[in-house]
């Protein structure tokens, strides 16, 4: 293998990853969940309403948590985001 090709290689499989991450942020704050929980519908609706573009775990994570926290504060029924998160989790099932 080239290096050309082990570089578009390791390009889609950081794709792949990135979009596997923003699935599993849109499985963990479904519909379901936004709607019982938040003034939001979606994920989507709820970082947009805060200005925050975040597609990924690791985007969550370089929002600072005190922005993140008000955010979570004014638009869900949740004190901060780590309480956010730890209901979200809590209703996914165990695999």
């Amino acid at each position: 293998m080239s290096f050309d090709d082990l570089l578009i290689e390791l390009k889609e499989q950081k794709a792949n990853q990135a979009e596997l991450e923003q699935s599993s942020l849109a499985h963990l704050f479904n519909e379901s969940f936004m709607s019982k929980n938040s003034n939001c519908k979606s994920m989507q609706e709820f970082l947009d309403r805060g200005n925050f573009q975040a597609y990924t775990k690791e985007d969550m994570n370089l929002i600072p948590e005190e922005l993140l926290n008000r955010h979570v504060a004014r638009e869900t029924r949740f004190s901060d985001w780590k309480s956010m998160l730890d209901a979200a989790m809590s209703e996914q099932p165990i695999a």
